[in-house]
């Protein structure tokens, strides 16, 4: 554990609130001091939910300390039962709480309440909130999962869908029309929206659909080994992997129905010529496991891009995104640390960033457009609108999502072009805000005969030369697109120093543009 500004994934009792909040008819009791209650903030303000999380804290406090920290435990634990009479419980302790090691498992344990009690060992300085709510809900399945006949019909499973899921309710909306279209109808949905009640009856099912491996995978393989369900291996985010989730469906179930593609877009839209200035855009790919794959291979087999970088933050899947990168020809990042992914980003250079919340604000700062993909997200990706990232829908959400960062760019561009025009330079303020434009701030003459020593804008090249940018040739470095800026200015620094120039003029910014042609 370490302090930082920003984080990826939460502690994993965040986790173990996420399958918590998902479920109905669940409870879950935290050991936590009063400053962890923040976590409820997650849910009724980022995910916009209209009930709090189904949580209760012991809130001790520092003074508590000294005496019966237990206590206040089992009198939260009971409380709890006796106010929302859940089926069932699960109890565990936060970051914080772990400290004073007080055992909820095994105090709500003598407790003799009439409901089971789940506890959890989740090492909080260990391991983090995706591995939470993995564990929490193998747990969940383990305790409560009971040997059940098989359904007449042949149904599905829906695993590792949870609160504060990155669209995972339109994505079980998708899935579960595609299993449709199959003849397969859906057993349970879970964790979201299941009761415990509901984790009984997964067994049924003839086989599990895993949608979300870093939230299901443990339950997934549990249940296969215990109750003889095969699970799909592939996630059906794009064109292509849902055309294989389809086949390896076929493949355990043995339906020859076909799914309707009628909705499908993005292949004509993607192969149309207003989609050609795509191709060959250079592109960092940087958040969970699942979507970072998902995305290489959207970006590069359906859009044309070329991936310049990957990586993931959840070193539970290092493994695979290694073998991923290998197969792009890119090195593989893995780290939780946004100032290393942003150091990563900036060496790149790339045309456009697919990340999550993070790498959207580094990409304000470097000046890249960027499309989220993966969580952690804010509350503008958790839309009122039916926005999924699976199935046939999910595709043409995901080609509007990485295109139109770049059409956007594409406008900002023209609006550089024409920042001398009396509607579009720098001081006149959106036009659709209406009113009349600020006035044109004048140029003083004598910023035209700025010599090297004067000019602010003084860089140190690689070969460790002081090279300073003259205000034409500045000037006609705003001409340039403003997503390729950043990579032509360095490349323009680094030509310079490398031939001991100080001053960058014009001439020395298009004879660098020619190099790097060759």
């Amino acid at each position: 554990m370490k302090l930082t500004v920003w984080t990826y994934e939460g502690p994993p009792h965040v986790g173990a609130m996420r399958v918590a909040t998902g479920m109905k008819g669940l409870h879950y009791v935290l050991h936590a001091p009063q400053g962890d209650t923040y976590a409820d903030l997650l849910f009724t303000m980022i995910e916009r939910r209209d009930h709090r999380p189904p949580v209760s804290y012991t809130t001790f406090q520092a003074r508590d300390l000294g005496s019966d920290t237990a206590t206040l435990f089992k009198t939260a634990c009971q409380d709890a039962y006796d106010r929302f009479k859940p089926q069932a419980i699960i109890v565990g302790a936060s970051c914080t709480a772990e400290l004073i090691q007080d055992d909820p498992g095994g105090l709500a344990a003598t407790m003799g309440l009439p409901v089971p009690v789940i506890p959890l060992e989740l090492p909080s300085y260990q391991r983090k909130e995706n591995f939470g709510a993995d564990e929490t809900f193998f747990q969940i399945v383990r305790h409560l999962a009971q040997p059940q006949e098989r359904t007449a019909q042949i149904t599905a499973n829906l695993l590792g869908a949870t609160g504060l899921g990155f669209r995972h309710r339109d994505d079980i909306e998708e899935v579960t029309a595609l299993l449709h279209d199959l003849g397969i109808g859906v057993n349970v949905i879970a964790p979201l929206n299941a009761t415990p009640a509901d984790i009984a009856r997964l067994p049924a099912a003839h086989f599990n659909v895993l949608m979300y491996p870093e939230t299901g995978e443990a339950a997934a393989r549990w249940l296969e080994r215990s109750h003889g369900q095969p699970f799909t291996k592939i996630v059906p985010i794009g064109v292509g992997a849902t055309r294989d989730f389809i086949e390896e469906v076929r493949g355990l179930t043995g339906v020859t129905a076909k799914a309707d593609e009628s909705r499908l877009r993005l292949p004509w839209y993607s192969s149309s010529v207003d989609s050609t200035y795509l191709t060959g855009k250079r592109v960092f790919i940087f958040g969970d496991a699942t979507h970072v794959k998902a995305a290489a291979r959207i970006a590069r087999d359906e859009m044309g891009f070329e991936v310049a970088g990957l990586g993931c933050y959840n070193r539970e899947f290092a493994r695979d995104i290694r073998a991923l990168a290998k197969e792009y020809g890119v090195e593989p990042l893995i780290s939780d640390d946004y100032l290393e992914v942003e150091r990563a980003i900036e060496i790149a250079q790339p045309e456009m960033i697919l990340g999550t919340q993070m790498e959207r604000h580094i990409g304000k700062r470097l000046g890249i457009p960027c499309a989220v993909i993966s969580a952690p997200v804010h509350v503008q990706d958790f839309p009122a609108r039916y926005s999924p990232q699976m199935g046939w829908e999910g595709a043409n959400v995901l080609f509007d999502t990485l295109v139109h960062p770049l059409v956007m760019g594409l406008e900002e561009h023209l609006l550089h072009m024409f920042r001398e025009d009396f509607e579009f330079h720098d001081d006149a303020g959106p036009s659709h805000h209406g009113g009349k434009a600020a006035p044109r701030a004048p140029v003083a003459e004598a910023e035209v005969g700025v010599t090297a020593q004067e000019a602010p804008d003084q860089v140190r090249g690689e070969a460790g030369i002081h090279v300073v940018w003259l205000p034409a040739a500045e000037k006609e470095l705003k001409k340039i697109p403003f997503f390729v800026r950043g990579k032509a200015r360095k490349n323009t620094e680094t030509f310079a120093s490398e031939r001991g120039v100080a001053e960058i003029s014009v001439e020395t910014l298009y004879e660098a543009k020619a190099h790097y042609a060759r």
